[in-house]
């Protein structure tokens, strides 16, 4: 007698308890964030030929079909479903969910690994990472996204130094016909971030059209210019000589001739931007109200980092005490060629194989990479009702498989009384 349906069995048993195993792992993980579930795949084994098939003779025989007897079922593969879990608001800066294809670049202990798992801290060194312990890799700010990632540093409470005023920029309306000066008040910014009081006065001269520019700071031995600066309009009330030089389709800037002398100044002289005649924000002389305003400058004063922030471009924005925002890095992600090929290490990370191929870098949101979203984190992708029916179903056939060792059993015990 044939004891093949007891191998048969015995392999059923085995892939089964992998079935239970994958299924027990994925209910255990469905709470943890960037969890990716996974489904046991069989296939067949060899089976055992007893008839081969039988090609048709004559008019009197029919073909006949092949007959075989299964050996039983493998374990073929556990697949890997990297589709999205449930992304959640948490309100923390550092965490990032990926929206979209793509991994996060992790290195620790000379190795790099890949993961979804975007619940990150920032450690004691100031470095974005895992809560393993792993440093996220992106690009620093200006770095080329063509250079190999490194770790990303938010320092909070760093300090930014200041910059000193080059351009200050002039928009909105001088009133036609006016007799009166109009001052124009700002603060710019030394080479060391202090703040400088500017005083801009714009004087009619009796000319048509035609007014003159000074700039005063209090304590300043001399004034901006050694002598005020003609600005002259149009009958169309646009701008259209400053010192005599006709305005073209460009910014005008005036350099200032006498830098305030008690403060500090290491660059180039502060301008004064006079917009494109005809542009959106450019100085003109309407009959209208006054709204000549400083509408922009480019200087400010030292500060430290209060916050940040993660873009959907990944771009890390920083938030000074200053006002001012700068970019601190970008976060690099990864892709794949084939996902499935990934090696699983455990803590929601995974290495790459022959299988995967290479990981291929870029900036969220370009060629094929999902983008972030920042102070959020994605789920596990468990769909526990799911796996509570596959489990079900497993159980079944763990039980129908210990039944074909039952039966086989009894049959062997009764050939040996037969005996």
């Amino acid at each position: 007698m044939s004891v093949r349906s007891l191998g048969a069995a015995a392999s059923g048993i085995d892939t089964m308890q992998t079935d239970l195993d994958t299924i027990g792992n994925d209910i255990a993980n469905s709470e943890t964030d960037g969890f990716k579930s996974g489904t046991a795949e069989f296939e067949d084994l060899l089976t055992e030929q007893l008839q081969p098939a039988g090609a048709a003779s004559g008019t009197s025989l029919a073909s006949t079909n092949p007959s075989a007897v299964g050996a039983g079922a493998e374990v073929s593969a556990i697949a890997t479903d990297f589709s999205e879990g449930p992304v959640t608001q948490t309100g923390v800066s550092s965490d990032v969910a990926i929206e979209g294809n793509g991994f996060l670049v992790v290195s620790q202990n000379g190795q790099t690994s890949y993961t979804r798992d975007g619940d990150l801290q920032i450690d004691a060194n100031g470095n974005l990472a895992t809560q393993g312990g792993g440093l996220v890799l992106g690009w620093a700010a200006g770095q080329p996204t063509t250079s190999p990632p490194g770790p990303l540093s938010i320092i909070v409470g760093s300090a930014e130094p200041p910059a000193e005023t080059q351009n200050v920029d002039l928009g909105g309306n001088l009133p036609a016909g006016s007799t009166t000066p109009v001052n124009v008040t700002t603060t710019m910014y030394d080479a060391l971030g202090n703040a400088v009081p500017v005083d801009l006065t714009f004087t009619p001269t009796g000319a048509a059209n035609t007014w003159s520019m000074q700039g005063t700071v209090p304590g300043a031995a001399t004034t901006l210019w050694t002598a005020p600066q003609t600005v002259v309009f149009g009958s169309n009330g646009q701008l259209s000589t400053i010192n005599g030089a006709a305005v073209g389709t460009g910014t005008t800037p005036l350099a200032v001739d006498n830098p305030p002398s008690n403060y500090t100044w290491t660059g180039a002289a502060p301008q004064i931007d006079f917009p494109a005649a005809g542009s959106e924000n450019a100085v003109t002389q309407f009959a209208a109200d006054q709204t000549i305003a400083v509408t922009s400058q480019d200087g400010y004063a030292a500060g430290t980092l209060d916050s940040y922030s993660i873009g959907a471009d990944g771009a890390i924005t920083g938030t000074y005490s200053n006002g001012e925002s700068q970019t601190l890095g970008t976060i690099a992600l990864a892709q794949f060629a084939n996902p499935q090929g990934l090696d699983d290490i455990g803590d929601g990370e995974y290495t790459p194989t022959a299988a995967s191929g290479s990981a291929q870098l870029g900036e969220p949101g370009t060629n094929g990479l999902g983008g972030l979203q920042g102070g959020a984190v994605e789920g596990s992708n468990v769909d526990l009702a799911t796996e509570l029916t596959d489990l079900i179903e497993a159980q079944t056939a763990y039980q129908a498989n210990t039944k074909v060792v039952d039966s086989t059993s009894t049959a062997l015990q009764s050939l040996v009384e037969m005996s």
